[in-house]
């Protein structure tokens, strides 16, 4: 009964619910948004000079710029037009089935959204550890200049993410399994799995996983209650708005933020501090959410 809003978006799942058929819709997103990306990167190398190519290569490997960051953002809509492609040729259902019910998806979007504003505005208020007061990365002008562009490609890179592991992964497994523990912890720990990244990170990139798969988890647990995406796209919106285009590391994915820490994040000193803070605020941006929702 905790989970009955899981039913909206496993309905059309059960359709076609063999995990075989996941399975291979898995390896097709994979592929189709591999292929789509060569492509992508291939045209944008093609629209720069030979000499300015590998200066963007890198900016866009770090995203250390601008322009590095915007790309990134990007590409990920190739993501969604491969699960577009996967659901309509392999599942027989439309995209839109990933996203719940329209009028109750607005409804739960702007309740979440809103609410999550007022925890942003809460916690710019508060005092923080003075190893992680940030410094200016861009110029106020040129960071509200770059919004128009950055934000709506933040939707897209949240969104897709969304798609893919709470709309499809989720939904897939929960019209074959009964057991949340199966549909909800899966997509967390592959999503988890995925921002395993030692080359950035150093000794702290087991960090960087438990943080995502515990967001993956509390994005599956709004999710299931919601019956929509909403309140998942608002949660992942919100905290990578923070770690993105408000403050982010120094060394990595920085371009577009308006601060930066003063600190990298394979620092060995960081995880004590650093760690406490960023699960504090994970859990009471998800309480906040679920409150919002009233359930």
């Amino acid at each position: 009964m905790r989970y009955q809003g899981q039913d909206f978006l496993t309905a059309p799942a059960r359709q076609s619910p063999e995990l075989w058929r996941f399975a291979l819709g898995l390896a097709l997103v994979v592929a189709c948004y591999l292929t789509l990306g060569h492509s992508y990167f291939t045209l944008l190398a093609e629209m720069v000079t030979p000499q300015d190519w590998p200066l963007l290569a890198a900016e866009i490997d770090r995203g250390s710029s601008p322009r590095g960051m915007l790309a990134i953002l990007a590409s990920f809509g190739f993501i969604i037009i491969a699960l577009g492609l996967v659901l309509k040729f392999l599942h027989q259902r439309p995209l839109a089935t990933l996203f719940g019910r329209g009028a109750v998806f607005l409804r739960h979007g702007l309740r979440v959204s809103t609410a999550l504003g007022g925890f942003a505005v809460l916690l710019w208020f508060l005092p923080e550890p003075d190893i992680l007061k940030p410094f200016h990365n861009l110029d106020y002008l040129r960071w509200l200049a770059l919004l128009p562009l950055a934000l709506p490609l933040l939707f897209i890179q949240v969104t897709a993410e969304e798609l893919l592991f709470r709309g499809y992964g989720q939904s897939q497994l929960a019209a074959r399994f009964s057991n949340p523990l199966v549909w909800l912890a899966l997509p967390a720990l592959i999503f988890g799995a995925l921002h395993f990244e030692p080359s950035v990170a150093g000794p702290n990139a087991w960090f960087l996983v438990l943080s995502a798969t515990l967001f993956g988890l509390a994005a599956g647990d709004l999710t299931a209650r919601s019956g929509t995406l909403a309140p998942a796209i608002a949660l992942h919106f919100f905290l990578n708005f923070s770690g993105l285009l408000y403050v982010s590391p120094g060394d990595t994915l920085y371009g577009l933020a308006l601060y930066t820490y003063p600190f990298e994040l394979s620092d060995p000193t960081l995880l004590p501090m650093w760690m406490p803070y960023d699960l504090m605020i994970l859990l009471c941006a998800w309480l906040t959410a679920r409150l919002s929702l009233g359930r």
